[in-house]
């Protein structure tokens, strides 16, 4: 007889919670079953939920000074959004249309000791994940569209009721529209669609595409998390440190021999900056090369290239290399260059272009280059963007 092998239950969507557990479980489970995993409707997370703050009190702290505020309305005859930016005047909520606006304003907890209460509900999470309770005031249809969130979000229905929908597809498309200032969703399907009433709580973890829209008079309070991204990390870490490193601490190369080929920055040099940046040792060798070829070619640059007032075409490039014009490197253009699997990558005052090879050291080996005969195309088209970027000056030749 066979013996089968039992089957996890999927995880459900959708529970209720209870004053005993606003999350419907345990925090303990939330956290193993949920947190940054999966999203939740959470169903009577707060029995008999009353906002902590009125609408109108929200509209008056959109207007002090210091209050970070929007002001955000929908044309939607056009599909055309209108994104205003507080402290606002009073008068500008009584020249709002009759629907279809929305008015957001972040860190209500700082300002308001009732609203800064919910979070003794969240007690599970580190004190300083939590960023701020964000509330938005909408008439009737009023939303920000469809977009995605890259940190986790619990959203609290404070006053009427709000349509939200998600998509739960891990293919899900996430390209932005270009035609709004806001950072809306090209393509939205949702999986999922719910109407939320007062004291239900929707909870989302990074990456969920969502809408929600405003059914008649509605509040809801957003808990957002701190997620910062890696780039702002690796930046504040490295001002960090840069401040605390003394001044003679600096690249070396005692190991130093001759330059086989003239502006290259080779594996040697790479090896150097691995032993001077220890934390650069988790960067793979080209994304350390392509920043040090940026970096070192723009370190103490007094001035700028500016590019030239007219743009040079690439037929009066041809007649300038055949008429044996010299090309002329701008006094404050540093170069450096860095192979390639099949090219090299030039880089001129922290700029970078994909160069031939052979182009790359000539250009980074004199200050003057003429051509004897006809670059190819692929190195024509750098030259061109050298000329047309200021880098490179052409000066007339006398040959006919």
């Amino acid at each position: 007889m066979a013996i089968k092998t039992p089957t996890q239950k999927p995880l459900p969507i959708e529970v209720r919670g209870s004053a005993s557990q606003p999350l419907g479980m345990s925090a303990t489970q939330f956290l193993r079953d949920y947190w940054q995993k999966r999203p939740l409707l959470i169903r009577n997370a707060f029995p008999d939920f009353e906002a902590p703050i009125e609408p109108n009190d929200l509209a008056g702290l959109a207007c002090e000074e210091g209050v970070l505020a929007r002001l955000i309305i929908h044309d939607e005859k056009r599909d055309r959004w209108t994104v205003k930016t507080g402290p606002f005047n009073e008068a500008e909520f009584g020249k709002t249309p009759k629907r279809d606006w929305t008015l957001l304003v972040q860190d209500v907890d700082k300002w308001d000791a009732d609203v800064a209460s919910l979070l003794d509900t969240f007690s599970f999470l580190p004190t300083w994940r939590v960023d701020d309770i964000m509330i938005s005031y909408a008439e009737d249809g009023g939303g920000v569209g469809a977009h995605v969130d890259q940190y986790d979000v619990f959203l609290l229905q404070g006053l009427g009721q709000r349509h939200w929908a998600i998509s739960n597809d891990p293919d899900a498309p996430l390209e932005f529209r270009d035609d709004v200032e806001l950072k809306q969703l090209k393509t939205f399907e949702p999986t999922h669609e719910w109407l939320l009433e007062p004291g239900d709580m929707l909870y989302l973890p990074p990456g969920v595409p969502h809408d929600g829209v405003a059914l008649g008079d509605c509040m809801t309070l957003s808990l957002g998390m701190r997620a910062p991204s890696q780039a702002e990390l690796t930046g504040d870490l490295a001002d960090f440190l840069a401040e605390r490193m003394p001044e003679e601490l600096r690249y070396t190369d005692p190991d130093l021999v001759p330059a086989k080929r003239a502006g290259e920055i080779d594996t040697a040099a790479l090896n150097r900056l691995r032993q001077a940046l220890p934390f650069a040792a988790a960067l793979d060798r080209d994304l350390l090369a392509d920043w040090f070829g940026r970096f070192i070619t723009r370190y103490r640059n007094a001035q700028d290239a500016a590019p030239p007032p007219k743009a040079t075409t690439a037929a009066a490039l041809d007649k300038a290399i055949e008429g044996g014009s010299t090309f002329v490197r701008h006094p404050f253009a540093r170069l450096a260059w860095v192979r390639g699997k099949k090219d090299a990558t030039l880089y001129v005052s922290g700029a970078a272009y994909e160069c031939p090879t052979d182009l790359a050291e000539a250009l980074s080996g004199a200050r003057e280059v003429t051509f004897d005969k006809a670059p190819t195309t692929t190195a024509k088209a750098v030259l061109l963007a050298l000329v047309n970027d200021g880098h490179l000056g052409i000066r007339k030749g006398r040959r006919r």
